[in-house]
């Protein structure tokens, strides 16, 4: 009798929709911890070592794009796992004194040797997620220099400073890092200079053991001083290109020394009254406009956090937006993007009329008839607010990892479409299809949220969700990040893949299980994920006071802090 009423509780337990994993005496049941409250600055990011640099940055005077990029660099230290110098980076400033959004996309580009001709004679129809093809030029270095001549304070050598000490003196490895790291190793550990770089004494570093890279304290000693020339036209850039030489590799040092970034006007989409801003392609950060333009026109609140209506509403609306990333996004340098188009009202009041209500679509058209990562946050006294995101993609990244700089190249070439005549098809000196992508909130012109998530195509979703649960359901700033997601995989995809079968829906814990019964009654495939659901850092600023919020994701190592 005492089993039988013990399986019922376990069984209640999994299957309720009250069934978080806290118990707390405010908010949300789901939320995992307060909002993190400060008058003068706040910092969130990824991993809290990283957190207390963008800090210290600011108790020394810096403003909020200094403490950013000392951030990002600590990240590039201590989580490997989804950042580095190795990789690309966007953002999306606040700038108190000319009270304007500014964006920046400084993602690299395919190398200029390299041809669509070279992927077909090797008889590929995709582009390898490992090894010297898919590697791109490094474009984060260049960002932080592009940022700091526009919006810094603090020279270079004191932003850097605090990361080259942690490199050289060594950091406690934290939990999901360490974890990620060890998952990368049999995949990575082949090519050259893993190992020697990421497994001191033959394995990858355990939770709480020392890690020290002394390489990347050369390295970014010599980006300090020497400046962004350095990585792309000196020391460091004739090292990366030898080393990808060596390796039977095409990024070269004259495509390391062409590099630019590019300064970019933010897209919005005004939901409900408030603006949500993100970057232009080659990016996918509109997909979360077009997914909001085409929710706003369904009673959301009235539907109901959790339930099934919202759900299948959602994952329908998400689908159509899918569809036009696939088609459509990619370098506009290339091809004529309509993105006003794409995100306009009238857009979204046609598309919106494919959803079926009661069930779900299984193959959807792009809607025109035209030919692991880490996201931080920072906020200072000024006003001024960063939006930053940064990655190598596939985690670690492509496994080329340059003698003794310390850090692997990205492998963002792999996002490429091997088809001919496709948006986003391989061509040489082109920036490929980008999954990452900053956010920002305003409301009546003036800050009100920076945002972010990791997690590859999921991005968008989570994107959508956050300001659907800030502005419909009314949930604070931690509750919006805590507050369970749901994702649809199996979309159509911007390297060819066409969904045919409506793809499916994962869950994450907290979703009633008479609502996934009944979501499976309207033709969505369910399937369990455990560790899909993205990575959320945010800060908002009440437009009263001044006073600003941070909440970090519960499901990372992250922090928000602040003073």
């Amino acid at each position: 009798m005492k089993i039988s009423i013990l399986m019922s509780l376990v069984i209640w337990g999994l299957t309720s929709s009250q069934s978080y994993a806290y118990d707390r005496i405010t908010g949300e049941p789901f939320a995992s911890r307060s909002e993190v409250i400060a008058q003068n600055a706040m910092v969130a990011t990824s991993q809290p070592l990283a957190t207390q640099v963008g800090l210290e940055i600011l108790r020394q005077g810096g403003n909020a794009i200094d403490a950013a990029i000392a951030a990002n660099a600590m990240l590039g230290l201590v989580e490997p796992t989804g950042s580095g110098i190795g990789g690309d980076l966007f953002a999306i400033v606040w700038d108190a004194k000319t009270q304007k959004l500014y964006g920046l996309n400084a993602s690299g580009r395919s190398p200029q040797s390299l041809t669509l001709e070279h992927f077909k004679l090797q008889g590929l129809d995709s582009i390898p997620s490992h090894g010297p093809l898919p590697v791109s030029v490094p474009g984060a270095v260049d960002g932080w220099f592009e940022l700091h001549a526009k919006f810094g304070s603090l020279p270079m050598t004191s932003i850097l400073s605090p990361s080259i000490e942690y490199a050289k003196k060594g950091f406690p490895v934290s939990e999901l890092i360490a974890y990620y790291m060890q998952r990368s190793a049999p995949k990575l550990s082949k090519f050259a200079g893993f190992k020697e770089t990421y497994m001191p004494n033959g394995k990858t570093p355990t939770k709480g053991q020392i890690f020290k890279n002394k390489g990347l304290a050369v390295t970014y000693e010599k980006i300090a001083t020497g400046g962004r020339d350095v990585f792309y036209k000196g020391d460091i850039a004739r090292s990366i290109a030898a080393y990808m030489k060596e390796q039977g590799g095409f990024l070269s040092y004259e495509d390391l020394a062409s590099h630019t970034s590019e300064w970019v006007e933010p897209v919005s989409t005004n939901y409900k009254g408030y603006d949500v801003w993100e970057l232009p392609p080659n990016g996918q950060g509109i997909a979360a406009l077009q997914i909001l333009n085409v929710l706003e026109q369904f009673d959301v609140e009235g539907m109901g956090f959790g339930s099934e209506q919202y759900i299948h509403t959602f994952v329908e609306a998400k689908k159509l937006a899918f569809e036009d990333r696939a088609k459509y996004y990619a370098d506009p340098a290339f091809n004529d993007i309509p993105v006003d188009w794409l995100t306009s009202k009238k857009y979204a009041q046609q598309r919106r009329k494919l959803i079926d209500n009661n069930k779900a679509a299984k193959r959807i058209d792009a809607g025109l008839n035209q030919g692991d990562t880490i996201y931080l946050t920072t906020a200072d006294k000024d006003g001024n607010m960063v939006s930053l995101i940064q990655s190598n993609y596939r985690g670690m990244g492509s496994g080329m990892t340059p003698t003794g700089l310390g850090f692997m190249l990205q492998d963002r070439g792999e996002l490429f479409s091997l088809q001919k005549g496709h948006f986003n098809v391989y061509a040489p000196n082109k920036r490929p299809f980008h999954t990452i992508i900053p956010a920002f909130i305003t409301r009546n012109g003036q800050p009100w949220v920076s945002f972010g998530v990791m997690g590859g195509g999921t991005q968008p979703q989570i994107h959508a969700q956050i300001v659907v649960n800030l502005i419909d359901f009314g949930m604070n700033l931690q509750e919006a990040g805590d507050a369970p997601r749901m994702l649809h995989s199996g979309s159509s995809q911007p390297t060819g893949e066409l969904m045919t079968d409506g793809g499916y829906v994962s869950l994450e814990s907290g979703f009633d299980s008479k609502v996934r019964r009944e979501l499976t009654k309207k033709g969505h495939i369910l399937r369990d994920v455990v560790g899909s659901y993205g990575g959320y850092q945010a800060i908002m600023r009440d437009p009263k006071t001044g006073v600003y919020y941070g909440a970090s994701e519960s499901r990372k190592d992250g922090q928000a802090a602040g003073f």
